[in-house]
C-alpha cells in the first residue's frame, strides 16, 4: 500500500503541474514531510489527503514539491533551505514533527514565506513565538491531551500513570494532560523518540498504584507500547489522544485496542457533507480509511486552495487575510482561526471499535467545545 501510494501522489504531483494553461504555476507549494521510516504512515497519510484534494480541485494553477524529510531536523532543514532558494517555492507545509517545525517554520517565516501546518503544533509558535504568515490548520500540541484530561475527570478517575516521548509535542501533551486533569500522579515518564521496548515503563505502571493510564506515543511508539501493555496483563483503562489510536496504528495493534477511549478532532463520522465526501473519495482512492492526518492534508489544501482562488500569493497581505478567512469546506464542519492562527475547535471523546474486520474509532461525546489554545493571550498577531 505505500509503494502504491507513494506512485500514486507522484502522479497526482504531475497533474497538479502539468496541466496549467500558461505552463507557469501560480503558487509554488514545497512540502516536507515524513515518508520514510518509523513515521512514514503519518507523512504518507497527510501527503496523500493533501494530493487528494489537489486532484478534485483541477487546474488550480498550483504546482507541489515533494520531499522526505526521513523524520531528521538537519535533512529538513537542508530540504526547506533547497525549497526556498532552488526551488522558490511560496508556501511551505507537511511537517510532521514539532521538533522538525521549530527547525524550519521560524526561518521559513521569516524569510517571508508561508507556512501551513497540516499537523505539527508546538507551543513555541503559537504564543510569543506566533507569526502571521504561520497558520496551523490541525490544532495546537495541547488541545488533543486536554481533552483527554478532561474526559478523566468525568471518567472518575484520580490517581494517572503519564507518559510521553522526550521531545517538544512530548512535552506539550503531558502539560495539557495535566491542565485539565483534576487528580494525583502516580508517575510522570518521558520516553526516548522512537523507542521500541516499553518493558522498564510497563513494570513502573505495574507498580505505581495507578487507576488509568495516559499517554502520548504517536506512529510506531504506540504500536509497540500497545501490544506490550496488552501482552502484560495489567488490567487498568487508557486514554490517550487520537495520535495513539488512529487509523494505521488500530490495524497494527487489533483487538488489544478494542474499547479505549481517545480524543481528537475529528474522525469519519463526523455528520456534514464535506466529511462524508472525504471519507467516501479518500477510501475509493487510495483503498484504505482516512486517518485524522489525511483529514488535515485535505483541510490544508482546501484551505490554500480557498486562498489562491481569492489573492494573489505575491500580495502578502491580501494572501494573508484569504488564508485567514478560512473559506472552504473542512472535514470538521465550521473552521475558524484564532488570533494566532490555530484552529478553534470541537475536540470529541472516540471509543475503539470493530467494523467487520476493520479496527476503527466512534464519537461517543465532546470534551471541549470551541476550544482555544491557551497560549493565543500571549500573541500578538
Amino acid at each position: 500500500m505505500k509503494l502504491k501510494s507513494l506512485a500514486l501522489a507522484a502522479c497526482m504531483a504531475a497533474t497538479a503541474s502539468a496541466g496549467l494553461a500558461d505552463g507557469h504555476a501560480k503558487l509554488k507549494v514545497g512540502m516536507i514531510t515524513t515518508l520514510s521510516g518509523g513515521g512514514a504512515g503519518l507523512g504518507i497519510d497527510v501527503r496523500d489527503g493533501f494530493m487528494l484534494a489537489m486532484k478534485q480541485a483541477g487546474d488550480t494553477g498550483i504546482e507541489v514539491v515533494i520531499e522526505d524529510d526521513q523524520r531528521k531536523p538537519d535533512i529538513a532543514v537542508q530540504l526547506a533551505d533547497k525549497m526556498i532558494q532552488s526551488e522558490k517555492v511560496d508556501v511551505m507545509t507537511g511537517i510532521i514533527w514539532s521538533n522538525l517545525a521549530m527547525a524550519v517554520v521560524p526561518s521559513t517565516t521569516a524569510q517571508g514565506k508561508f507556512y501551513l501546518s497540516p499537523n505539527a503544533g508546538p507551543s513555541a509558535l503559537a504564543g510569543k513565538g506566533c507569526h502571521p504568515n504561520y497558520f496551523n490548520v490541525a490544532w495546537q500540541n495541547d488541545n488533543l491531551h486536554e481533552a483527554a484530561g478532561a474526559y478523566a475527570n468525568t471518567a472518575g478517575y484520580r490517581k494517572s500513570f503519564i507518559l510521553a516521548p522526550n521531545y517538544p509535542a512530548g512535552k506539550d501533551a503531558l502539560t495539557g494532560y495535566k491542565r485539565q486533569y483534576g487528580g494525583e500522579l502516580t508517575g510522570e515518564l518521558f520516553t526516548k523518540l522512537g523507542q521500541t521496548d516499553y518493558a522498564a515503563e510497563i513494570a513502573q505502571i505495574r507498580a505505581s498504584g495507578a487507576d488509568s493510564v495516559f499517554f502520548f506515543l504517536p506512529g510506531g511508539m504506540g504500536i509497540s507500547f500497545l501490544k506490550q501493555y496488552a501482552d502484560s496483563g495489567i488490567d487498568l483503562p487508557v486514554v490517550g489522544p487520537a495520535f495513539s489510536f488512529d487509523q494505521g496504528i488500530l490495524q497494527a495493534v487489533g483487538a488489544a485496542a478494542l474499547g479505549v477511549v481517545n480524543t481528537s478532532q475529528w474522525n469519519k463520522d463526523i455528520d456534514n457533507a464535506a466529511n462524508k465526501a472525504f471519507v467516501e473519495t479518500f477510501s475509493a482512492e487510495y483503498g484504505r480509511l482516512p486517518s485524522l492526518y489525511a483529514s488535515q492534508g485535505f483541510d490544508t489544501a482546501n484551505l490554500l486552495i480557498s486562498a489562491a482562488a481569492k489573492a494573489d500569493v505575491k500580495d502578502a497581505d491580501a494572501f494573508r487575510a484569504a488564508l485567514k478567512a478560512a473559506d472552504f469546506a473542512s472535514t470538521r464542519g465550521d473552521f475558524a482561526f484564532g488570533n494566532n492562527n490555530h484552529p478553534i475547535q470541537n475536540i470529541y471523546v472516540r471509543e475503539v471499535i470493530q467494523e467487520g474486520d476493520v479496527f476503527t474509532n466512534k464519537i461517543i461525546g465532546t470534551a471541549l467545545e470551541s476550544h482555544q489554545d491557551v497560549y493565543a493571550a500571549d500573541c500578538a498577531n
